[in-house]
């Protein structure tokens, strides 16, 4: 797969022309209107991806140059992905900003873009290969999933040696990047082998009750967490994909009358998200940075525009990391964290 590095002639000139456009002082010029940027979401509703969508729109028009966004129609819609890909390069766009659906079933798209002179920067969630994409701006989902698994293992005390427990992920059996990193590293968090952390459902940990598919939604997170609770009344312990899929859940729970002996952990840090953590629905929650990795990829396509560059990843890992903080009201010794005080004058969405 031809990349977008200095020997690439595609880049090359690409990057002549926009640099002719733009002015070698490196300011904006009265051309900043003959770029434009492209972004491709997972959904239109997830409030993860309005935040973003709402702060790259923002950071286009902040920077004066155009904006274009498209959306699947579930989590895991590669063929809306691809259909919105190729509609963006045909509208003409300088780049394109992608949070991958199916990290690995959208590669040949990507390709096609960048055979056409257009880079594409994951939002969210690596690729798979990582490198298909020309660069990513992500939060460390392993850290993310590390940081609520040690904290539920922290909480239960010497309980979570019998624990119970429940993984509501994204898809059923899909392996997509983000569900992998942030499941394996709650596993790793809480003490439970996860044999392998790039693959999902290899672990042989008595504790674990099951898993279930959610999309990221709050619908299904109720009903997955029904059928766990059904398959295993014993369930103490759940960790959900994204805050959505936890509300959900908790839905669920309570309609149960469970509401005290399950604990739920969760990622995300959206507003709705850490308010349920104020309330105890959550017990604590890994906040994520959408506006960022949104700003930072509009920038970045602006940058490679006027100079033919991509942002090198973070020193030690293949994405660039837009960071991560544990949020919960229920500290515990040894593991950062903030309050929802805190959290809610942070928070997104």
């Amino acid at each position: 797969m031809e990349k977008f590095d200095q020997s690439c002639a595609t880049r090359t000139v690409l990057a002549a022309t926009m640099v002719l456009a733009f002015g070698l002082a490196g300011g904006m010029s009265a051309h900043a209107q003959d770029v434009t940027v492209g972004l491709v979401t997972k959904t239109e509703t997830n409030p993860f991806f309005v935040t973003m969508r709402n702060a790259a729109r923002a950071k286009a028009d902040e920077l004066g140059v155009g904006f274009k966004s498209c959306a699947g129609g579930f989590d895991t819609d590669n063929e809306g992905q691809a259909t919105c890909i190729e509609n963006l390069i045909a509208a003409g766009v300088t780049g394109i900003l992608l949070t991958p659906g199916v990290p690995d079933a959208i590669v040949p798209t990507i390709e096609r873009a960048q055979a056409q002179g257009v880079p594409v920067i994951a939002l969210d969630t690596q690729t798979n290969p990582s490198d298909a994409a020309d660069a990513t701006f992500a939060t460390d989902n392993f850290q993310a999933g590390l940081f609520i698994g040690q904290w539920a293992a922290a909480a239960m005390g010497d309980a979570a040696a019998d624990a119970v427990v429940g993984f509501l992920d994204v898809s059923s059996g899909l392996q997509i990047t983000t569900e992998v990193q942030r499941n394996q590293g709650f596993m790793t968090g809480f003490g439970i082998d996860p044999v392998d952390n790039t693959f999902i459902g290899d672990e042989n940990d008595s504790r674990i009750a099951g898993f279930a598919e959610t999309q990221g939604s709050q619908d299904m997170g109720r009903t997955a967490m029904e059928n766990l609770m059904a398959a295993n009344p014993n369930i103490n312990v759940i960790y959900t994909i994204n805050e959505p899929a936890a509300a959900g859940a908790f839905e669920a729970i309570k309609a149960a009358g469970r509401a005290d002996d399950i604990l739920i952990v969760s990622v995300d840090g959206g507003c709705p998200g850490v308010q349920n953590v104020a309330d105890g629905v959550i017990g604590a929650t890994s906040m994520q940075f959408p506006l960022r990795m949104a700003e930072q990829g509009v920038q970045a396509i602006v940058d490679f525009a006027a100079t033919g560059k991509l942002p090198a990843p973070s020193e030690g890992l293949e994405f660039t990391n837009t960071g991560v903080v544990l949020i919960t009201d229920q500290p515990v010794e040894g593991i950062e964290s903030q309050n929802t005080t805190w959290g809610l004058e942070n928070c997104w969405g």
